[in-house]
């Protein structure tokens, strides 16, 4: 049973009797299980008597979204769709507007289920079509461990205040959903929609942008997250509090993808961490990051006026590097150059080669890469922009709330001031000292720049 607190109402209508089948839009769910929508959509559908069909719409516009995304997310819908039909669920997939698309699906569904989406244009979505659908609509909170509203109703300006009430209410949150038995399948419903088997079915007929290829590491869905989760928890958990710092060390999770595309649950994660055979430090850092620092990202895009912009930054923040903006600075880049991993800094050209074969950075050198592409461009609002896209254009884990976080915290987000220095005024500077004394600076940059040779694609999308 889905707990309440994860339930919107979002048009209060009767349920249709008419209703051929429960509706259930996937968007930022991806995945069959531990999916509070899923389990909501069956209680209706068992509650009527109906078939519950998963609609998925493919976007080919969806801002600032390629071939590395897209392939990543038909690896996973893949799966789960295999998994839905095995249980009697219905599938269907579409092309185009979501504001389009799902209106007409409802016509014949008794009530109609969203999962729940955080950033402007899922917001967008969710909002035009609840107030036009006419069908009862709700949307089911899925994808953090506390919901939003719960864990706080307004701004947090840093973890220190959003931790102690989150902390309050995870014992509450953090258990699995059961996934009820179905009474009735999806059978003879005849929805019309595109037939695909592989991804590259789809992709070969999607207008979509092919500048960027698909990840050298990373591929889609729920059991390769699964195979991750495993992995980090062997070899990676016990030395997470004392080695994350260390991208040679390799105790990284590499979640961030799976969680992006809902392919796996956070409260599937944090559990198995929790029952990992792991020192307690090296838990309770991890969980820090997952649910404390993730859903403060969360935080930031549901309550900050105009997130992913220059002016949801904190007024210290953008006044300090606005006063310094005239500062001269030591090199100056621009959007090529950052793009291509042409920098004079080996350093900076390994964390963006790591990023454009494998479509992540990891997070000590993403906070590097961010902070010199604020010093190293020739002005902070222009850096931001630059920053924000290359996040976004090529990371599997940007274009959401934790990718925005990130950049934003390079500029201030979340941050406090530090003593004033040159370009930075008093948001807290980073250099490649502090790298050193974390990690074998020189084999990371072995690692990513051998064999990465030649002129990568910047792709065609501006910031």
């Amino acid at each position: 049973m889905v707990e309440a607190e994860r339930i919107r109402v979002l048009r209060d209508l009767p349920v249709r009797p008419e209703g051929r089948f429960v509706l259930y839009w996937m968007q930022q769910s991806q995945r069959a299980e531990q999916n509070p929508a899923l389990v909501r959509a069956i209680e209706w559908a068992n509650r009527c008597g109906l078939p519950v069909v998963v609609a998925f719409v493919l976007v080919p516009n969806y801002p600032l979204a390629n071939l590395r995304h897209y392939r990543f997310m038909l690896e996973g819908l893949r799966e789960t769709r295999q998994t839905l039909r095995r249980w009697g669920i219905g599938w269907v997939t579409r092309i185009g507007p979501p504001v389009e698309i799902i209106p007409d699906l409802a016509r014949e569904a008794a009530i109609v289920v969203f999962d729940r989406g955080y950033m402007p244009v899922q917001v967008e979505w969710r909002t035009a079509l609840s107030r036009t659908l006419p069908v009862r609509v709700e949307e089911v909170e899925g994808d953090v461990v506390v919901p939003v509203e719960v864990a706080s109703d307004h701004l947090e300006t840093a973890a220190r205040t959003l931790r102690p009430k989150l902390l309050q209410q995870v014992a509450k949150f953090l258990v699995p959903v059961t996934l009820p038995r179905l009474r009735r399948r999806a059978e003879n419903l005849h929805l019309v929609g595109v037939e695909w088997e592989e991804p590259e079915d789809l992709l070969a007929t999607l207008p979509i942008a092919r500048d960027v290829p698909p990840s050298e590491t990373f591929h889609g869905g729920t059991t390769e997250a699964r195979r991750h989760l495993q992995r980090f928890i062997e070899h990676g958990l016990a030395r997470y509090a004392d080695r994350r710092a260390d991208p040679t060390a390799h105790a990284e999770s590499n979640l961030s993808p799976y969680l992006h595309f809902g392919q796996l649950s956070p409260i599937e994660i944090a559990r198995a961490v929790q029952n990992a055979e792991a020192p307690p430090e090296a838990r309770a850092a991890f969980l820090e990051q997952l649910v404390v620092r993730r859903e403060l990202a969360i935080n930031y895009v549901r309550y900050a006026a105009h997130p992913g912009t220059w002016e949801s930054l904190p007024a210290w923040a953008r006044h300090t590097l606005e006063e310094h903006a005239r500062d001269p600075r030591p090199y100056v880049y621009d959007r090529t150059a950052w793009a291509s991993a042409a920098t004079h800094d080996p350093v900076w050209n390994a964390a963006q080669w790591q990023l454009l074969r494998t479509g992540k950075i990891h997070n000590q050198l993403r906070m590097y890469w961010g902070k010199k592409i604020l010093e190293w461009t020739r002005d902070p609002r222009e850096a931001f922009q630059i920053a924000l896209w290359l996040n976004d254009w090529y990371a599997l884990d940007g274009r959401d709330p934790n990718g925005w976080a990130n950049v934003g915290w390079c500029f201030g987000l979340h941050d406090r001031p530090w003593p004033t220095r040159p370009i930075y005024g008093v948001v807290r500077a980073m250099g490649l000292g502090g790298l050193r004394r974390k990690f074998d600076v020189e084999a990371y940059v072995r690692q990513w720049t051998e064999g990465s040779q030649g002129e990568p694609s910047i792709g065609a999308a501006e910031p």
